[in-house]
């Protein structure tokens, strides 16, 4: 029997009675669009996080690129973003006028390597934008330093890290946290979704703005404003998925315990330090026969993914920023890598067999 890399029906089901409750009452209320769900989801992940202030958003994207927006950088600025990200990092920067200044990751973390920051830091350096790939937190200790010694202000992408710490404090409460809802997150909708979240009231109103036309009071526009609101079902959905994060996260660690008990030493495995606490959004694997051992894997009925395939600046849209600049590191990762089988749906029977079979290879 096929082992999915994810089955978003299997993932949610235990969930379902529940959604159907929920869905009836946002039927029955009549609200539709930043109704009382978003209220109750942006209180609630608020607290979650211990900040002030949640904003709810159409998507991950729309986070960042909000959360850049409200610091209202001058067209042109350079903002400083890992060179390994997911390409939406870096369409952020770029639908926000700025320009994004890349930084190779550390080989063992796949996050952004802070020893590597300040020689990229310019006049023009206005924000540095932080990516907790995977699930696991960034070094913020050493970039929180030098966002201190150069006065840039953080952005998060948490897209893959609800819930994960560094030094037992939460990613997105170190600067602006921007949060992705995708569907196969951790804490994931049943559509598109986003949010940012931020101590700042004044940035949390520019945020409130900008997804609601500009506009504090209806049809009273104050600044050029988009329509990017997180949808009111799919915050009730949220709440109710929220609730069960802990139990979502305290499973995927220990199938990634399993995998990192049993898997040979043939495969590079992530590396685990007392100062991270992980929450495996993903859990990739590196391999120099990568693509063999996909194929490899899919013949045996394990299907796996690789987060991701292509360098952003080997991406055909971004060629015309980077030209000719070399980024080994995150060529090397994006050559190598292979994201496994650890949904909240997967049994611990499953991920033997998958470890059986990669030890076989």
């Amino acid at each position: 029997m096929m082992i999915e890399y994810e089955n978003l029906h299997s993932t949610n089901s235990p969930f379902f009675k529940e959604f159907s409750e929920s869905f009836e009452q946002a039927l029955n209320s009549g609200w539709f669009i930043l109704g009382e769900g978003v209220q109750k989801f942006e209180s609630e992940f608020s607290k979650f996080l211990g900040s002030k202030f949640t904003i709810g958003v159409n998507s991950g994207l729309d986070a960042l690129t909000f959360s850049l927006k409200a610091l209202n950088l001058p067209h042109n600025s350079e903002v400083i973003v890992p060179s390994n990200t997911y390409i939406a990092t870096i369409l952020s920067i770029l639908q926000c006028h700025l320009i994004p200044v890349l930084v190779e990751p550390n080989i063992s973390t796949y996050n952004i390597d802070p020893d590597k920051i300040e020689e990229k830091i310019t006049s023009n350096t206005k924000a540095i934008i932080v990516v907790h790939l995977y699930g696991k937190s960034c070094d913020m200790d050493k970039i929180v330093n030098i966002s201190n010694k150069y006065n840039l202000p953080i952005i998060e992408d948490c897209a893959q890290s609800h819930g994960a710490k560094f030094k037992k404090k939460l990613t997105g409460t170190f600067g602006t946290g921007a949060f992705s809802f995708y569907p196969t997150k951790n804490l994931g909708a049943l559509g598109d979704g986003g949010a940012v979240v931020t101590d700042n009231e004044i940035f949390a109103s520019a945020i409130k703005r900008l997804r609601n036309y500009g506009s504090d009071k209806k049809y009273y526009n104050e600044v050029i404003g988009y329509n990017s609101r997180l949808d009111d079902i799919q915050a009730r959905f949220l709440s109710i998925k929220l609730k069960y994060l802990d139990k979502i996260t305290s499973h995927k660690r220990k199938l990634a315990k399993l995998y990192h008990e049993n898997l040979k030493s043939d495969f590079i495995k992530p590396i685990m330090h007392e100062d991270y606490f992980d929450v495996f959004h993903i859990y990739n694997i590196r391999h120099p026969k990568r693509d063999q051992l996909k194929e490899f894997l899919l013949k045996k009925e394990i299907k796996t993914e690789i987060h991701y395939p292509v360098s952003p600046h080997k991406q055909n849209a971004l060629k015309y920023l980077f030209g000719s600049q070399n980024f080994p590191i995150s060529t090397e990762i994006h050559n190598t890598t292979l994201s496994l089988p650890i949904s909240f749906a997967h049994t611990e029977d499953e991920i033997y067999k998958v470890t059986e079979t990669l030890n076989s290879f």
